[in-house]
């Protein structure tokens, strides 16, 4: 990979993004070994280190993350203009990057992308599946979706859906065998299929409320992921109770292989927000993937 400044530049940025040198390489279609040697001599020219290296893992400096996060955009929007120099006048082209939760992809995401991508073929969308609190604009992202609570104050927020609650369910079998628990405190006495956050990776306490009462339950139990799926199969398949955004398990409340347990204290949530730092300056692609995201949202359901 011959070292220019600003392929070097590029590289950099990718491989700050992927935090790995192997999947940016991949991306950029580099070989690894090529790829850190161009970072290395942009080190040295720069007169910093910008990227920790171990064996397992790569991590930004601080001199690398703002790196990062003042060259990212405008890179991003130079790569996005060369490819804008060769559409259709009227034509949207260009790239839009998204870092999206698990439980929004089916309810809100994917109405959003089949419209979308209809209508500017020419747009490349690259959806990134997290659960983790990501910072946008360190991983040279454009946006992404979080229910509200998660959003820090200097973002521009586009509300993309209704209110909507988290929901302790339980399969038939298991509350036959263990009993339908009635008060939150009850949940301390069950088989609870516990919650790694991938943020903190601490276990996450299941939020119930009633009224102006409010609970965190330090819940146990047989099974700890950071995969809500996980969760509501084996929930299905009787092995203990899950806390769950209850959109996403319609279908199976629907059939009967879930129930609702501990209804009335069904903790309700403002909904998923796109969200986008205020100060960015916003790419033709991704303006008309934001247009498309409120037609969607206004359009009744």
């Amino acid at each position: 990979m011959a070292f220019t400044p600003l392929n070097a530049l590029n590289a950099f940025l990718v491989v700050g993004r992927k935090r790995s040198f192997a999947a940016a390489a991949s991306e950029l279609g580099v070989s690894a070994s090529a790829l850190s040697q161009s970072v290395r001599q942009l080190e040295k020219r720069l007169g910093v280190v910008l990227l920790t290296r171990t064996t397992r893992s790569v991590s930004l400096t601080d001199a690398g993350r703002r790196l990062l996060e003042s060259a990212g955009p405008p890179v991003e929007q130079a790569l996005d203009a060369l490819k804008t120099a060769t559409a259709r006048p009227g034509e949207v082209s260009g790239s839009v990057r998204l870092t999206v939760p698990t439980v929004a992809v089916t309810p809100v995401v994917t109405p959003i992308l089949a419209r979308f991508l209809r209508r500017h073929p020419r747009v490349e969308v690259d959806l990134r599946v997290e659960d983790r609190l990501v910072d946008v604009v360190a991983e040279g992202l454009d946006a992404g979706i979080r229910m509200s609570e998660a959003l820090e104050r200097d973002m521009v927020q586009v509300r993309l859906s209704g209110s909507s609650r988290f929901v302790v369910v339980g399969a038939p079998a298991y509350l036959e065998r263990r009993g339908t628990p009635e008060r939150p405190t009850d949940l301390l006495t069950h088989d609870c299929l516990c919650i790694r956050s991938e943020t903190t990776g601490s276990i996450y306490q299941w939020e119930l409320e009633r009224g102006q009462r409010s609970w965190r339950v330090p819940v146990r139990g047989p099974f700890v992921s950071a995969h809500w799926r996980a969760h509501v199969e084996l929930a299905e398949a009787g092995l203990g109770l899950a806390y769950v955004f209850e959109p996403s398990v319609e279908a199976e409340l629907a059939r009967g292989t879930l129930r609702l347990v501990l209804e009335p204290y069904a903790a309700r949530v403002e909904g998923f927000f796109l969200y986008f730092p205020s100060r960015a300056q916003v790419s033709p692609a991704f303006r008309a993937f934001l247009d498309v995201a409120r037609e969607v949202t206004a359009a009744p359901r």
